[in-house]
């Protein structure tokens, strides 16, 4: 996952998305995001658990523990190492969701520059992206999107591709009863597979993220 997302949707679309009708607290508001070229270090909206009910935050898209602050921070840990490695065992037991309409992948199709592609669920519904992060409003609040391994044609875009939960697995996910064993096995084995995702090239413009709009997710003609 290269590092680009789009959230252009409302925190209340997202909801809808996880099937959830318990919003607690939303401190993002209700309007529309219209985001359609989210940076790393960006605040990303995410939602939790916390005191029996969901909440909607924004969060800086990347973390690191404060013993590796001479490294730039990650924003993606990799399902198969972040519950055991001690990068992330900080974090490792604050899960939340990350709610994206979709991502960019840049790929070298043999051009002067990489070609970017954008990719979606095929059925229009957002990806309900497994993540963990720091979340103790402070400074080094942040957060990373769990990857796998990419599957099927999806590996002709990249190698790695975020763990989208299922709705019913998103909120198992969140639910801070949820084992940690039984999290790290959630994640390990049942993300959404290639053929819930479609992806088509589109325009260069998306490598510059002052640019926004949505003509950055149109399908190349």
């Amino acid at each position: 996952m290269c590092g680009r997302l789009t959230q252009y949707r409302g925190v209340h679309d997202f909801v809808d998305a996880l099937g959830s009708s318990n919003l607690k607290v939303n401190t993002v508001g209700d309007q529309q995001l219209g985001r359609y070229n989210v940076a790393p270090t960006t605040p990303v909206v995410v939602l939790r658990e916390e005191g029996g009910g969901l909440r909607a935050d924004l969060v800086k898209w990347g973390w690191r523990p404060h013993w590796a602050a001479d490294r730039a921070a990650p924003i993606n840990a990799r399902v198969e190492k972040v519950g055991h490695g001690a990068f992330f065992r900080a974090i490792w037991p604050h899960r939340a969701v990350t709610p994206i309409d979709g991502w960019y992948e840049w790929v070298d199709e043999g051009g002067p520059k990489k070609q970017p592609y954008y990719i979606r669920r095929r059925d229009g519904q957002p990806s309900l992206c497994a993540s963990i992060g720091q979340f103790a409003s402070n400074e080094h609040d942040g957060f990373v999107i769990i990857t796998a391994d990419a599957k099927g044609g999806m590996v002709d875009v990249h190698d790695r591709r975020p763990v989208v939960l299922s709705p019913s697995l998103a909120r198992q996910w969140v639910d801070p009863a949820l084992p940690k064993e039984q999290a790290e096995q959630l994640a390990l084995s049942l993300g959404e597979g290639p053929a819930e995702f479609e992806w088509y090239r589109v325009s260069s413009a998306v490598g510059n993220v002052r640019n926004q709009g949505q003509e950055l997710i149109r399908p190349l003609e």
